[in-house]
């Protein structure tokens, strides 16, 4: 090759290298990291974390990553809206209603007394107004929201003694999530502890806790509650489907170009499907093991159940009294709620009331 011929390839070279330099720069790397309010030994609810993050990174072709870091790494548990509001992350995986303390709204992006199941939570987030009415009222944190899953129906707890009757909750001191739950079952005279997961054991064993609720066997076999408290009951009415949430930096998600915002959201949706997916699959396994380990499964009464269903009514109506907000959005969630329990009775009800009693 001569010296003119080397020197107009070298040009052509050098007109496509220019050209391709903004593509390079249009697919630049990003990098994102992912609070989580859950410890890594809780492989459902910290694995929809993980799920997450490696449906970006593939779906991405590894352009797109997320690290993710369990409670207590980058900041406490229920440190993630601060995080979140302020910058210092682009997103977070918890559950809203730890953060009730800054306002009882935060609680329908998760559970309520006598709330939403599972797949009503579902069709009311994404096909109802729940998404929206949610996250006009995250706006104010800087953010938006996603499923991270759902446990489904949760389990009434571990007790040191039986539970027959209302009086039977007076004085009791009990481990309890967050929300609007607390302040229902103080009307019912239990006094609520919160305290992370992993020190109920010991003070349940020490009689400092008198019981405590978690989520469900799989989880609760985990942390070994059958050994200090030997009464389980169910259902957990508080939580009739709790709903965990990807919470995201409303900033850090529009600086994304539509191609990462599309991954975002089809990663999210891959990663709650997994989660809810996987407490149904473990569940029934690890509540056979429990029974077989001498575990005294018991129903609440309906005297219980009853004063419960009472007492959140009236948590409900002091909380609409004072927030226009709150009532809004506790109306439509009921309002749902009512067509989704018409539509049950002549489909799931019936159908699961057959199974139920059905020799398979």
């Amino acid at each position: 090759m001569d010296r003119r011929s080397l020197i107009k390839q070298a040009g052509i070279a050098g007109v496509l290298a220019a050209g391709a330099a903004p593509a390079v720069h249009a697919q630049a790397a990003v990098r994102w990291r992912l609070a989580s309010s859950f410890p890594k030994s809780l492989d459902t609810i910290f694995g929809s974390a993980e799920k997450f993050s490696q449906t970006v990174k593939s779906l991405s072709g590894g352009k797109f990553e997320v690290s993710v870091h369990a409670a207590g790494e980058l900041m406490p548990a229920f440190g993630v809206v601060d995080a979140l509001q302020n910058g210092t992350v682009e997103m977070a995986q918890t559950a809203p209603y730890y953060f009730t303390g800054k306002s009882p709204i935060f609680a329908f992006g998760c559970a309520v007394p006598f709330g939403l199941t599972a797949r009503q939570m579902d069709a009311w987030m994404e096909h109802g107004n729940g998404r929206k009415l949610m996250d006009a009222f995250l706006d104010q944190y800087n953010i938006k929201s996603r499923s991270a899953g759902n446990t489904g129906t949760q389990m009434g707890g571990w007790y040191r003694k039986e539970i027959k009757t209302v009086k039977d909750l007076k004085g009791l001191k009990m481990r309890m999530g967050g929300g609007l739950f607390g302040e229902t079952m103080q009307k019912l005279g239990v006094v609520a502890q919160n305290m992370p997961a992993g020190e109920v054991y010991q003070a349940l064993e020490k009689g400092t806790l008198d019981a405590t609720e978690f989520v469900g066997p799989y989880d609760d076999e985990k942390l070994g509650f059958n050994k200090v408290a030997p009464f389980y009951y169910y259902p957990g009415w508080w939580e009739g489907g709790a709903e965990l949430e990807f919470f995201i930096n409303k900033k850090a998600y529009a600086a994304l170009s539509s191609e990462n915002q599309a991954i975002v959201d089809a990663a999210t949706a891959v990663a709650a499907r997994d989660m809810t997916a996987k407490y149904d699959a473990m569940n029934p396994l690890a509540l056979k093991r429990l029974v077989a380990a001498k575990t005294q499964l018991k129903p609440f009464s309906k005297e219980i159940m009853d004063a419960g269903y009472k007492a959140a009514m009236a948590v409900f109506a002091e909380h609409e009294a004072k927030s226009p907000e709150f009532k809004k959005i506790h109306q439509d969630m009921r309002a749902f709620q009512r067509d989704q329990i018409l539509w049950a009775r002549f489909s799931e009800f019936r159908y699961d009331g057959f199974m139920s009693s059905a020799k398979l």
